[in-house]
């Protein structure tokens, strides 16, 4: 195109100011519209979501949630919070295989990013939670994690705190008595909603050719050819369908997958497709975090999901690719919040 406007300008046939603004524009998409238009058959350019005004309802609930997700008194030690598994200042996770529970025994499966987790469809590995709200409840309570005896046990702790009362009525104002479990939960969730990370692939997306380079871009090429895109489609790049994934190496039946949840033997060995996005920085990869390479990662996933041998230059391009996808974290989950303190009457943590 840049050769047919530079021809046309010498031929006499095209007004400079025209050929100036073809010629911006063909450097703006970088000669990639066909790309550009099979990307965005499976991508929509994503975008941060604003913080709600602090002085309504939500804008409370999100602080609120903030708070919860912090606060280690949550779990019956007093020890571990929501971002001890998922911290934010590590793009959500912990960098650990699995995560460490109560009494520090590791749990089962791989605690995956927050991030952008409010984009799947379904929560977990296995999709036992509707959505954000309700995850947020389901490690409090699990023995494994952070071992609370009881929803009420949980409500006795943070209703002993004037200050978590005084936020609950404010975020739920027409609810009587608002410190509830299920609040607790609607207000993580409305914390997490807000925890998205648009990225250097967004802004292509939208049209900024500019924003891959020539590698990342072959790399995305190869990516949709393969056919990743298939399961790792939608604004998370992931979290949308559940498949059959058995790595070669487990041994026995090892993590049965959905099928803890359903029982139906159909689902034997069917997890979430993970989201792809701040892929470069969740590692260690796969339900049981026993990959820690990325390259390795996609090596597994082109043999067992594609049965295709990808060659090292291929791995290297679209590795290069999801590198692009690692999005900023917003500034407002990066301030922590300050908590506030128990009281006389606040029940104390427990190692038991």
């Amino acid at each position: 195109m840049r050769w047919k406007t530079l021809a046309a300008l010498a031929a006499g046939v095209m007004p400079l100011a025209t050929m100036v603004l073809a010629a911006a524009a063909t450097n703006k998409d970088g000669g990639d519209g066909e790309l550009l238009r099979q990307a965005r058959k499976w991508y929509k350019p994503l975008s941060a979501p604003p913080l709600p005004p602090a002085n309504t309802p939500r804008g409370a609930q999100v602080r609120l949630g903030k708070m919860l997700f912090h606060d280690a008194r949550l779990s019956r030690s007093g020890v571990i919070s929501c971002n001890s598994c998922h911290n934010l200042a590590n793009y959500g996770v912990d960098g650990l295989p699995t995560s460490l529970g109560h009494g520090f025994v590791p749990g089962a499966r791989n605690s995956p990013t927050v991030f952008n987790a409010a984009l799947h469809t379904r929560q977990f590995w296995d999709g036992r939670a509707r959505d954000v709200e309700e995850q947020a409840l389901g490690p409090i309570l699990n023995p494994k994690e952070m071992a609370m005896p009881a929803s009420d046990a949980v409500i006795e702790r943070i209703a002993s705190i004037p200050e978590y009362v005084a936020l609950f009525k404010a975020s739920f104002p027409k609810e009587k008595d608002p410190v509830t479990y299920h609040n607790i939960g609607q207000s993580i969730g409305a914390f997490e909603r807000l925890l998205l990370t648009p990225s250097r692939f967004d802004r292509f997306l939208a049209g900024d050719g500019r924003a891959l380079s020539v590698r990342e871009k072959r790399g995305l090429k190869r990516f949709l050819e393969i056919g990743c895109a298939s399961c790792h489609a939608g604004p998370a790049m992931g979290g949308m369908v559940f498949q059959k994934f058995k790595l070669p190496n487990q041994e026995g039946e090892g993590d049965l997958g959905r099928y803890d949840f359903t029982k139906d033997p159909n689902d034997k060995y069917v997890f979430k497709a993970y989201s792809l996005r701040n892929i470069t920085r969740t590692y260690p990869y796969f339900h049981d975090g026993s990959v820690w390479d990325l390259g390795e990662a996609v090596r597994l996933m082109g043999k067992i999901q594609h049965q295709r041998d990808m060659p090292k230059p291929e791995i290297a391009d679209v590795v290069a690719f999801l590198g692009s996808t690692t999005g900023e974290i917003p500034r407002h989950a990066l301030e922590l919040p300050v908590l506030p303190p128990s009281r006389a009457n606040t029940p104390r943590p427990s190692f038991k």
